[in-house]
Formats: C-alpha cells, structure tokens, sequence
C-alpha cells in the first residue's frame, strides 16, 4: 500500500513538473531568447525531463 501511495504522488509531481518545465519552455521571454540565440533555458529542459523520470518511476510502483 505504501508504495502505491509513493507512485501516486510520484506520478503527480512529475506531472506538474512536466507542465512547469514546458510553460517555461513556451514562454513569450524564451520565444525571443530562442529566436535571437537558439538557446534552450535550461530550467525547462530539466523541468520536463525530471517529471518524465519522475513518471516513469513512479509507475512500476503502481503494481
């Protein structure tokens, strides 16, 4: 029972931590920075690649 409970809440804040990372990533301030430079900032990049690890952690203790 306790692992499901950790899964869960695994799940939802990687959730809410992809989210976050591609707000970041969609934002009119990274728009002009990645127009005028290329560049990716870096906290949106760790925001959905951390809620995606969290994700798939967090779902094999589901079962």
């Amino acid at each position: 029972m306790n692992n499901k409970i950790i899964g869960i809440v695994l799940i939802i804040a990687g959730a809410a931590l992809a989210m976050w990372g591609y707000n970041i990533y969609d934002s009119a301030s990274s728009q002009v920075s990645r127009a005028l430079s290329g560049d990716t900032p870096i906290e949106a990049l760790l925001g959905m690649a951390g809620g995606v690890i969290a994700i798939l952690i967090g779902i094999p203790k589901l079962k």
